[in-house]
């Protein structure tokens, strides 16, 4: 059963400006392990990406109380295939929510990153 759906688009540009103007915001809103893959820093559009899927994320779980940035990673197999890393906090504000599948697909193209996230029971 379906608990909760997130849908998010970013504009890429105005996310570029966002870093350029805070440059801590990065570190605030991604773990160091998210904003590197194979050794090499993430294409931008990827960090767009990864923020949208955090918002998603949160309208999924229905509110952000008890949720920070670094408790929801976003994390890749080996396929690419995208997915969350949560830390015991969010993972029990979901637990508590009866979530126990979160489904996280994402997409970047002409100046816009998209994610969607589904949360069942």
């Amino acid at each position: 059963m379906i608990v909760g759906i997130g849908v998010d688009v970013v504009d890429i540009a105005r996310f570029e400006r966002a870093l350029t103007r805070t440059p801590t915001l990065k570190d605030r809103l991604f773990a160091q392990s998210e904003q590197v893959k194979d050794g090499a820093l993430l294409p931008l559009r990827s960090l767009a990406g990864r923020f949208a899927a955090k918002e998603a994320l949160i309208k999924a779980l229905g509110d952000s109380a008890g949720v920070s940035w670094h408790d929801m990673g976003v994390v890749s197999d080996g396929h690419g295939n995208p997915s969350f890393a949560l830390a015991e906090s969010t993972q029990a504000i979901a637990t508590a929510k009866g979530i126990n599948a979160i489904h996280l697909s994402m997409s970047h193209d002409a100046g816009v990153a998209i994610a969607y996230v589904v949360a069942e029971s």
